[in-house]
């Protein structure tokens, strides 16, 4: 089940580039840069202005590093890694990149999942690898013997990458899902992740309110999807991420709210009111609790 993004303008690659980069010092772009992107994390990251804030796109997008170490979210979840690492991120999804070391080495790539389609026409490319899931762990870390064999595929893709040149959508799409392929040999190798109770409930319920945010603000109402009394789900949060049921549904209003007050022309008070039917200034106060700025303030620092 995908969330209801209707009303969120994602942004696109050309609005992704002011993000990252702000109004100067923004990367050269091809004409097929909404299509597909790859650069090298080093001739880049020097010129991001990090934190960069929660944000959803159109394009899928990954990242792997060979040095350095990294933060960054997918949804309510945070994820720091290091060397031989990638990082997944299915298109809009929101996403915030906190830190990445300065001595940071990889790549980075984006593209839009339609040059997928000749290969898929049925069934959507992402299906077929659970990194790509919108609730999957985007996380694949690789030996050292797999490392070389992975950095040629980059490296090809990379040279394909020209802004001078016309994209052969057919070849890049082959790399790609080589590469895919490869990583998806790797985690099925490693098989799933044990985890206890308390942790999958409460994945499961980060995974529900980052798709029904906007419907639901009621604990009890996620606690009956999930089958379980109130209580049980807030002491399985408690216990696997040290915070209330609430505080987590919290979270996920601000970062929704944070995305809406940067990417959409929504007023604070029709913000407000898809996530509460009280007065506005509620929601300004309680915006100002959990970020320390009010919403006004918060959307003025774009500006």
């Amino acid at each position: 089940m995908k969330q209801d993004t209707k009303k969120i303008a994602p942004l696109s690659p050309r609005e992704l580039n002011v993000h990252h980069f702000g109004g100067e010092g923004q990367m050269p772009m091809a004409d097929f840069h909404h299509l597909f992107h790859i650069n090298r994390i080093e001739d880049v990251s020097k010129k991001i202005r990090f934190p960069l804030q929660p944000h959803r796109k159109t394009v899928y997008d990954f990242l792997f590093l060979t040095e350095g170490h990294t933060i960054r979210s997918k949804g309510l979840h945070q994820y720091e890694f290091s060397g031989n690492t990638f990082f997944f991120l299915p298109a809009l999804q929101i996403s915030t990149h906190e830190y990445l070391s300065p001595d940071a080495k990889g790549f980075f790539c984006h593209f839009d999942g339609m040059i997928f389609n000749k290969l898929f026409p049925n069934t959507p490319f992402y299906e077929e690898f659970s990194f790509w899931h919108f609730s999957g762990d985007p996380l694949v870390q690789i030996s050292d013997s797999l490392q070389q064999p992975v950095l040629n595929i980059l490296n090809r893709l990379l040279t394909e990458y020209e802004p001078t040149q016309s994209l052969n959508t057919n070849l890049i799409t082959a790399y790609l899902l080589t590469l895919f392929t490869e990583l998806s040999l790797v985690r099925k190798a490693r098989g799933p992740m044990a985890q206890n109770a308390a942790v999958r409930v409460t994945e499961k319920y980060k995974n529900l309110l980052s798709q029904h945010i906007y419907q639901t603000h009621k604990v009890t109402e996620y606690a009956s999807m999930l089958a379980v009394t109130p209580d049980h789900l807030n002491k399985c949060v408690k216990a696997t991420i040290g915070k209330t049921s609430q505080e987590l549904l919290a979270d996920m209003i601000v970062l929704e709210a944070k995305v809406l007050l940067r990417q959409t022309p929504l007023s604070i008070s029709e913000i407000a009111f898809k996530f509460s039917e009280t007065n506005p200034s509620d929601f300004t106060r309680f915006f100002k609790a959990k970020t320390g700025l009010t919403p006004k303030e918060f959307r003025q620092q774009a500006d």
